[in-house]
């Protein structure tokens, strides 16, 4: 209680001269022998401005917080000088938790806390006081505003709002590295006490860490922590508030601590010799093995290179490293052989890709090992001397004729015999055979070379021992060209000189070509044939690079002695045997102008014999163009007359016959008669005179009139025509003729009655008949005064 007064009176000399005017105090109460009461004097309502004696006064309240008391928490009390202890006087109290935290003594002004109070959760509370008249409701004093703060108890203990914690440092650190800062928060009032005074230290974690006792920095302890050995720790730090002291409160929290990795640990081999074994048939680019070297470091700090030290055996074998495993990959390099070489020895060097310069001295960060590798003998394919075998046969050499042969080996340990065949995809058409046990090649069909110049196949060799162990090779036979044809001009030359040409002109050059192959070199050679080089008109220069000029030998050549001249050249190959030809060339005589540019090469000379005159020339075309117009005329007369014929003959449609013999005009069964007179009719249906026509229904006839000497003349006279027409065909044919009968009084006008042909009839009796028949008269005597067989 007397520390609680002390601590009062200190309060009053640090806010004496507050918001409140203080009365005169009691001068019997001293502080040094009793107790002296939390009073705030309310100032009094002066009339006039006067100095008073100020007493001892104050404008905050202090309350302790978490109070646990049975009764309410005493806090202070407010008293006004005008308060003569009457009980006159009335106190009332508003702001921050008037009548629900804070309650006042109306009559005597005293102030308690009904409730405990939090300072964490509301640190002061503002309320205001007046003195009021109880009779008449009027304020004594003004308002005055006063503050009760919560004084602070240690009752929060430190805490890590951001544990726990995760850090790392590198392996190998020196002693008082940096790995991390802890903070701890205490939420007690740090301006009051030690409440919030916070002392850090390390419970777990010792001796590999420290940690600093105010800042919380987290050091390393212990120099060359290895990772290898120890990667993880866990600390346990704690935060004690009150400075550490005895009774304060403590919070605690962990830090995990990784160490990282540094390349402080070179690559090692488990052992120093590593074995392997590969047969002979790997491939050359395969892995045939894998060692290892083991480094203990992490990630990039663990690559690992490996290299082949320089040496024998080592250049037939490449070692790369397995990005994922850090494995060396041996592969081969070139192909293996047990009957050469049974076994290998080398050296291979692993070491760091990312080297750290400050373990150097340690020493070199790479280690080596040797490696054997022993060759294991396979069942080999028989091998062929060469990879491709070239030959050259002469075309049309006999069948059977050697022309190379092929060689392949068993190269194993027990070597076995070879056998040869032609493959039969490649050479289909079987040119070629081969000994099977000797691998001569040999033809078995004559070769053209004009028709195949190359042939390509295969052959395969087997070995007896294991006929599935086959190997191949290719064949390539080049057919070599014999000269068997002789050269020709290559291309036929429309050769013509002029009348008008000088001796020693060229008009032509010519070229040979030559169906053989022919070698690089040939050369061709040109010349006349012995019978024309005797006064020739044309002679043939040799150019001597494969082509020829024909040359002039005369002074003007004309063309009504001779159009045209054959000149016969020899053409010589170079190869052997020399081959040669005569081709002969025609050479046509032109007109020319004085420049040489031929005008006219007309075949006008063609009509010509040697000595016809112009004279001659015109009288034997001025014969040709009669001989032409008298044709002309007789055709176009040919023509009117067939014309006419089939109008006047054709007289189905001009004739009405009214005898009994037919059916008259009801008998529509009646045979058509104008089809053997009608030429158009007859062309439109004729029938093909060279195979044998089908039988033909001939239409119902009346049988002829007995003793009739006109119908028996005219049948006679139509069988002679018919035995003698040359356009008759040759198998026996049925020729059918109509008769019209008699009965009319004019007789009758058809020919088939007459006695005689169409050419000796006479038709001038027509005109005795009066003038209905004048017309038909007219016709037939214009047909008799033209007779074409009296033209012909």
């Amino acid at each position: 209680m007397l520390t609680r007064n002390c601590l009062s009176l200190l309060l009053w000399v640090l806010f004496d001269g507050g918001l409140l005017t203080p009365l005169q105090p009691q001068p019997q109460q001293t502080l040094a022998t009793e107790p002296r009461e939390n009073v705030i004097h309310l100032p009094r309502q002066q009339s006039h401005f006067h100095r008073v004696k100020r007493g001892w006064v104050w404008n905050q309240f202090f309350v302790l917080e978490e109070y646990m008391g049975s009764e309410p928490q005493y806090v202070g009390k407010l008293h006004s000088d005008l308060d003569k202890g009457e009980g006159t006087v009335k106190y009332t109290l508003s702001g921050d938790g008037a009548g629900t935290v804070f309650t006042i003594d109306e009559t005597t002004g005293d102030i308690h806390a009904i409730r405990s109070l939090d300072r964490e959760e509301k640190p002061f509370y503002t309320l205001r006081a007046q003195a009021v008249d109880i009779e008449t409701r009027k304020p004594l004093e003004p308002e005055s505003e006063f503050i009760i703060k919560v004084q602070d108890i240690n009752d929060n203990e430190p805490k890590f709002l951001d544990g726990p914690y995760i850090a790392n440092v590198p392996e190998m650190s020196p002693v008082g590295a940096y790995v991390l800062q802890v903070k701890a928060t205490d939420a007690d009032d740090p301006t009051y006490g030690n409440s919030a005074r916070v002392v850090y230290s390390i419970l777990q974690g010792q001796p590999y860490f420290s940690i600093d006792p105010k800042t919380g920095v987290i050091r390393t302890a212990l120099p060359n922590m290895d990772r290898e050995v120890k990667e993880q720790y866990q600390v346990l730090i704690q935060a004690k508030d009150m400075g550490g002291q005895l009774g304060g409160l403590a919070g605690t929290t962990i830090v995990n601590i990784t160490l990282t990795d540094v390349n402080d640990n070179p690559p090692r081999f488990p052992k120093s010799i590593f074995h392997l074994k590969v047969p002979e048939s790997s491939p050359v680019g395969s892995a045939i093995g894998r060692i290892r070297a083991v480094d203990p470091d992490f990630g990039q700090n663990a690559e690992i290179e490996y290299n082949i030290v320089p040496g024998d055996g080592g250049n037939l074998f490449d070692i790369v490293t397995d990005e994922d495993t850090q494995e060396g990959v041996i592969k081969l390099k070139k192909p293996l052989d047990f009957e050469t070489k049974k076994a290998y020895t080398f050296k291979v060097e692993a070491s760091n890709v990312h080297l750290d310069h400050r373990f150097h001295s340690a020493g070199p960060f790479k280690d080596t090992a040797t490696v054997k590798i022993s060759v294991l003998d396979v069942d080999e394919p028989p091998v062929f001397s060469k990879p491709l075998y070239t030959m050259e046969v002469y075309e049309d050499t006999p069948v059977g004729t050697i022309i190379g042969a092929v060689t392949a080996q068993d190269l194993d340990v027990g070597s076995s015999a070879v056998r040869y065949l032609i493959d039969w995809k490649s050479d289909g058409d079987s040119y070629f055979t081969i000994d099977a046990t000797e691998g001569t090649i040999a033809t078995n069909e004559l070769l053209d070379r004009e028709s195949t110049a190359q042939y390509n196949f295969s052959i395969i060799a087997s070995k007896v021992s294991n006929p599935l162990l086959t190997s191949r090779v290719n064949i390539l036979i080049n057919v070599l060209d014999v000269n068997e044809f002789p050269p020709e001009i290559s291309v036929p030359y429309e050769t013509a000189v002029c009348e008008n040409a000088k001796p020693g002109q060229i008009i032509q050059i010519v070229s040979a070509a030559d169906r053989d192959l022919s070698p690089a070199g040939q050369q061709f050679s040109f010349k006349l044939s012995p019978e024309a080089a005797i006064k020739p008109n044309f002679t043939v220069r040799d150019f001597r690079n494969n082509t020829a000029g024909i040359e002039t030998r005369r002074n003007g050549y004309s063309r009504r002695q001779q159009e045209l001249y054959f000149l016969p050249v020899v053409i010589e190959d170079s190869s052997y045997p020399v081959q040669s030809s005569t081709n002969t060339m025609t050479i046509r005589v032109c007109r020319c102008d004085s420049d040489g540019t031929i005008l006219s090469c007309n075949v006008e000379a063609i009509f010509l014999p040697v000595g016809l005159s112009t004279g001659a020339l015109i009288a034997i075309l001025l014969c040709i163009v009669i001989l032409l117009v008298v044709l002309y005329v007789a055709l176009r007369r040919q023509k009117k007359k067939d014309t006419l014929m089939t109008s006047k003959e054709d007289i189905r449609d001009n004739v009405i016959h009214y005898d009994d013999e037919g059916g008259g005009e009801e008998d529509t069964q009646a045979f058509d008669i104008g089809a053997l007179r009608n030429p158009k009719v007859i062309e439109d249906n004729k029938i093909r005179r060279d195979i044998k026509p089908d039988s033909l229904c001939l239409p119902r006839q009346r049988p002829p009139v007995e003793d009739n000497t006109d119908i028996r003349d005219f049948i006679n006279q139509r069988l002679q025509e018919n035995d003698g027409d040359p356009t008759a065909p040759p198998y026996d044919s049925l020729a059918t003729y109509a008769y019209e009968g008699n009965g009319s009084v004019a007789d009758s006008l058809s020919s088939i009655e007459s006695p005689t042909t169409e050419a000796d009839q006479e038709y001038s009796y027509l005109t005795d008949w009066g003038p209905r028949f004048k017309v038909l008269a007219d016709m037939f005597g214009e047909e008799e005064s033209y007779n074409p067989d009296k033209v012909t």
